[in-house]
């Protein structure tokens, strides 16, 4: 005869709060479960009520504020920018290196 399923005590709240943290600072759920003990599907879930809680979706969480997209932006222009510049630079040094001795004359004098 098997033995009845008694359920598990609930985590206690500071140890969730110690995993959500652990989450939101890039740890993966997967490898905390194994490090402690628990679930990962518990993990992911403390962290979606956390953000549910705190009025964000998970979207919502890694969208970026008005002034950071205009930051954005203004960051790729740029970067197009000295990309460009870049290779106007580069072609300019293979014509200097191909035709250096056509515009080099020396003075008869």
């Amino acid at each position: 005869m098997s033995k009845p399923h008694t359920p598990k005590p609930p985590y206690p709240a500071q140890f969730r709060e110690q995993m959500i943290e652990l989450v939101r600072a890039g740890c993966k759920p997967g490898e905390l479960a194994k490090e402690f003990g628990c679930h990962a599907t518990s993990i992911v879930n403390w962290v979606r009520q956390a953000g549910e809680a705190s009025g964000r979706t998970p979207v919502q969480a890694g969208a970026l504020s008005a002034s950071e997209r205009q930051e954005l932006i203004e960051l790729r222009r740029k970067l197009r920018q000295v990309q460009m510049e870049r290779d106007i630079l580069a072609k300019a040094t293979a014509w200097f290196a191909n035709n250096g001795d056509k515009t080099f004359t020396p003075s008869t004098r």
